[in-house]
């Protein structure tokens, strides 16, 4: 009797997306708190994450409370769905919200993020642990998720999900309105990233 081998079922995946343009990102502000809606080109890249969302099913939709991921999982066609989550927030930029990063080495000439943090915002440990606090959620979820998140938090999401440290978060990019996919390679003990900064 001769069987016929078939693939194994796909291992669950997240989506990181990450909010359309806002007038500070085009100008490169730091945004944490500050709750700005997107620009005009920010809604037209909310809406072209719609078509290459469609194909994806997603068993959980979850957003940032910022009106920018909210304006974009809206216009991306998955607001329906959708699921506030607070631990989705950008990093807490503290005294360095609005500032470019020019004007904060000014006062601070080797100033690093992922190796400084934010005076009176957040530190590289406690954004780690808020990733960390995540993802163990996100591991225990079936299905493909959904996650309309931010920048910077985006990125410590990655490596953190890939075991990686704060500081390799440096080498990520990540554009407006640009999606990462973070899965396994084999089985749920190997995580790994499979799409970064896709526009």
């Amino acid at each position: 009797m001769t069987t016929i081998a078939t693939e194994p079922a796909a291992l669950p995946a997240v989506y990181l997306i990450r909010h359309g343009q806002t007038a500070w990102s085009l100008s490169g502000r730091h945004t944490g708190r500050t709750d700005l809606p997107l620009t005009p080109a920010g809604e037209q890249e909310a809406r072209a994450l719609a078509c290459r969302l469609r194909p994806v099913v997603f068993g959980r939709v979850f957003c940032s409370p910022r009106l920018r991921d909210r304006q974009t999982c809206e216009l991306a066609g998955l607001g329906n769905a959708v699921e506030i989550e607070p631990e989705l927030v950008e990093w807490d930029y503290g005294d360095y919200e609005g500032l470019l990063t020019a004007e904060i080495q000014r006062q601070r000439p080797d100033w690093d993020i992922y190796r400084d943090g934010c005076p009176n915002g957040e530190s590289p440990a406690e954004i780690s642990g808020r990733a960390d606090r995540l993802i163990a959620r996100l591991r225990t979820l079936a299905g493909n998720t959904a996650l309309f998140t931010h920048g910077h938090f985006s990125r410590i999401l990655a490596v953190r999900w890939a075991g990686l440290i704060v500081p390799d978060a440096a080498h990520l990019i990540s554009s407006t309105a640009s999606v990462g996919i973070l899965t396994y390679e084999h089985n749920l003990s190997q995580p790994g990233l499979a799409l970064w900064n896709a526009v």
